[in-house]
């Protein structure tokens, strides 16, 4: 039986560890960290904008640049494809269930977010998608005194300011409500709202508050607090309210994120996948082109795991796997692969309006199996994977390209590793 390393617990480290398992690999998964689905808006995007609005995103990345990369060189879809794009897509949403995660690769919903603006995203879950913005669509936006970080006069001014493409626009208004889910708490947080709402009674107290204030034809946008544990929640809330409604994920820590996380780390833990919680890999001991250990950091001090294989999937500067020194060097901190483009000069400008930073582009770069590249464009080692933000060449933040980068990757990685042809 084969051993894997998977270093990083997001969405890349989780579903690759998940599905090694599943192929009868001894799985260790290694983080630091809780891992960054948490923070994410709890959908998958694969392609929002290249550079303008994206409706179709697997059909876009089967074109120019992806298929041939850019001068500026490849960008991580052009290495990955289409395909494994949207295998990696429909695998996490078999792993979550339609309770969880909604929709066609092929098509980007178009869903309101936390100041009103449009975001286009591939995957959503089922509590999210009456808000789709259409020509015409009228909503009732609700807010809550007691929730400082939504605000529904502002989301609702700024959706009645929308132009939308097809010559139309939406029709939107706000109601604030003083809804109190914990005694005398004045600032409760999402995370509060949610395991509030997962009980009845509570649920039913603010259906009847709110239903006074709907007029025919409204769609009811709330906050994501619908409950955290178990789906079905936005469903009963739905029928008590006899209305569409739907939620609007907001900052970090995110709730739709949560459920994401909850439902595939419990997966890990079905599957009896080794979970080693607060453990940092600082780097491998090597035979030739094949790493054999993978050094951590653990609480209890310093380990060794033997391994055959590894999936490094630590992300990127936002999680600190890739971190720059002060002479403007970036590095990668696990293994110390190489980082392309990790001593340009002009990684970071002034202009804060302008251009993506450069910066954000950096990583490593990897073959079609996802193994890491030198500058040379040789392999650095023969059984080690990378998967997931890590990955050089794509400004994912302003494509909005991130969870499909880290699924595609994370199929070629796997199928690499389990001997599968593409």
């Amino acid at each position: 039986m084969s051993s894997t390393v998977v270093i990083g617990a997001g969405i890349a480290g989780l579903t690759a560890a998940i599905r090694l398992r599943e192929a009868g690999h001894q799985v260790t998964l290694m983080s630091k960290g809780i891992g960054g689905l948490q923070l994410s808006q709890g959908s998958i995007d694969v392609l929002g904008y290249a550079p303008d609005r994206v409706e179709n995103p697997l059909e876009v990345i089967r074109k120019d640049p992806f298929e041939k990369g850019s001068e500026e060189g490849d960008h991580p879809y052009s290495v990955i494809g289409a395909d494994a794009v949207r295998e990696g897509v429909e695998y996490m949403a078999e792993l979550c269930g339609p309770g969880l995660l909604v929709g066609d690769p092929e098509k980007n919903y178009v869903l309101p977010t936390a100041i009103g603006a449009m975001r286009p995203t591939c995957l959503a879950q089922p509590s999210m998608v009456n808000g789709q913005i259409e020509n015409g669509k009228r909503y009732l936006i609700v807010g809550f005194k007691q929730l400082k970080d939504f605000y529904p006069e502002f989301v609702a001014g700024n959706l009645n300011r929308t132009k939308l493409e097809w010559d139309g626009g939406v029709d939107a208004r706000a109601l604030t409500l003083d809804f109190e889910v914990r005694p005398g708490e004045i600032d409760s947080s999402a995370l509060v709202f949610a395991r509030a709402l997962e009980n009845p009674v509570v649920m039913r107290n603010l259906a009847e508050m709110i239903r006074p204030h709907i007029e025919k034809g409204e769609v009811v946008g709330l906050p994501a607090v619908l409950g955290v544990n178990g789906d079905g929640i936005w469903e009963r809330f739905q029928k008590l309210l006899g209305h569409p409604v739907f939620e609007i994920p907001l900052q970090p820590p995110s709730v739709p994120g949560m459920r994401l996380n909850q439902k595939l780390t419990h997966r890990v833990k079905d599957l009896r996948i080794r979970f080693m919680l607060g453990s940092e890999a600082t780097g491998v001991k090597t035979d030739g082109k094949r790493v054999t250990h993978v050094l951590a950091d653990t609480p209890g001090g310093g380990r060794e795991v033997a391994c055959d294989y590894v999936v490094l999937a630590g992300g990127g500067f936002e999680s600190g796997a890739l971190t720059m020194d002060s002479y403007g060097k970036v590095f990668e901190r696990a293994l110390d692969l190489p980082v392309t483009g990790g001593e340009l000069p002009d990684l970071i400008h002034g202009d804060y309006w302008g251009d993506q930073q450069a910066l954000f582009s950096v990583g490593v770069a990897v073959d079609a199996d996802m193994k890491p590249l030198d500058r040379s464009g040789n392999v650095v080692y023969d059984n080690v994977r990378v998967v997931g933000g890590t990955i050089a060449g794509a400004m994912r933040w302003q494509e909005k390209s991130g969870e499909g980068i880290a699924l595609g990757s994370m199929i070629r990685a796997t199928d690499s590793i389990l001997g599968g042809n593409r």
